[in-house]
């Protein structure tokens, strides 16, 4: 089978024939892949970003952790789970035995990794995982759509976090993949939703054909401008997705005393905080990463009744015989999500876009 794997600690990544997938272990699973997307996490491993140095330890991996398919064979032990259900994962594998793990936070586990960046991935034909990671998807539910379950549930955590409730004043930071997603979940518990970018056209506009009510290009105006214009007043809540360090100020800088400020972004740079005026204006500075079962479940549900709404985070499709070239798609913002797709052909896109 082919799969793409990060193999040196240096950027881009390199798709090699293997040999057939291993088969499963006690409690594990074999999938074949159906489809798999491209994450901003996939990225930071693909341009070999400062943070990312863990993967040195095992590589060669095959990276990816966006990922849907069937199972072909469980391993012993495994109940609940059979040949030919269509499933979904939550990449992140934890011990199961510390204390976040028996307290029902296995988000929290100190000894957590994740699939696709500490171990092999789904940008493979096949991939193997624990069963305990994998969630069932409705039969309605195509597959490649299944495949954003992971992300959403991202963005549903990053919702929870933010404590967002009917009527918020909400401002998301950053139109890529999670930002549409965390605009669209607010807007749809009915929180009031401005999402901004910079110089991001393509995506802010896939924001309006979503339904997310406000939107903003921060090349031609200033957040707080935008948010005077829109709300009149301060945020209730404002959630970072962007990755820059600066963001994160200007969002504070919008945000109402003793309002919630949640950030999901990744950064390689430190953020400046003014500590004397945060602790006077008395705001709330939170962290979103990963998601909990409680988001994936909704993420699965959201997807079955919004099928046609949420589809449109998919902009391309490539085969995974592209891959490299996928991703440097993914890498030029006139993309929203790239999805992998193992068993197709590259005859069966000739070169056009999704």
């Amino acid at each position: 089978m082919i799969a793409l794997r990060k193999t040196v600690a240096a950027f881009g990544a390199e798709l090699v024939s293997l040999g057939a997938a291993q088969a499963p272990g006690y409690g594990e699973l074999a999938i074949e892949v159906a489809a798999a997307g491209i994450c901003g996490s996939d990225i930071h491993a693909y341009e070999w970003t400062a943070g990312y140095e863990f993967m040195t330890a095992v590589m060669p991996v095959t990276i990816g952790h966006e990922f849907s398919g069937v199972v072909q064979s469980a391993g012993e032990g495994v109940s609940g789970f059979r040949a030919g259900d269509r499933v979904t994962c939550w990449p992140t594998k934890t011990c199961g035995k510390c204390h976040a793990c028996s307290a029902g936070r296995p988000q929290d586990c100190g000894h957590r990794s994740i699939i696709g960046l500490h171990c092999d991935g789904g940008f493979a034909e096949r991939v193997t995982v624990p069963a305990s990671n994998c969630r069932r998807i409705p039969d309605g539910l195509d597959l490649e759509i299944a495949a954003l379950t992971e992300p959403l549930s991202i963005a549903v955590n990053a919702v929870d976090v933010a404590e967002v409730a009917r009527g918020d004043r909400t401002v998301v930071l950053g139109p890529g993949p999670i930002g549409l997603g965390v605009a669209w979940v607010a807007a749809n518990r009915g929180a009031d939703v401005l999402l901004a970018g910079f110089n991001d056209a393509v995506r802010l506009s896939l924001a309006r054909e979503m339904g997310i009510p406000h939107i903003a290009d921060l090349a031609e105006t200033s957040l707080a401008d935008a948010v005077t214009e829109v709300f009149g007043q301060p945020a209730d809540r404002v959630i970072e997705a962007t990755g820059v360090a600066q963001s994160v100020a200007d969002g504070l800088m919008v945000l109402r005393s003793s309002g919630i400020l949640v950030v999901a972004g990744i950064h390689s740079s430190p953020l400046q905080l003014d500590l004397t005026r945060f602790v006077r204006e008395k705001k709330q500075l939170r962290a979103a990463h990963d998601t909990t079962s409680k988001a994936l479940e909704e993420a699965i549900r959201l997807l079955a009744e919004n099928a046609e709404t949420l589809s449109c985070l998919i902009t391309h499709r490539r085969p995974l015989s592209q891959a490299v070239e996928a991703f440097e798609l993914a890498r030029s913002r006139q993309a929203v999500k790239v999805l992998l797709l193992p068993g197709a052909l590259p005859s069966q896109f000739n070169g056009e876009e999704a």
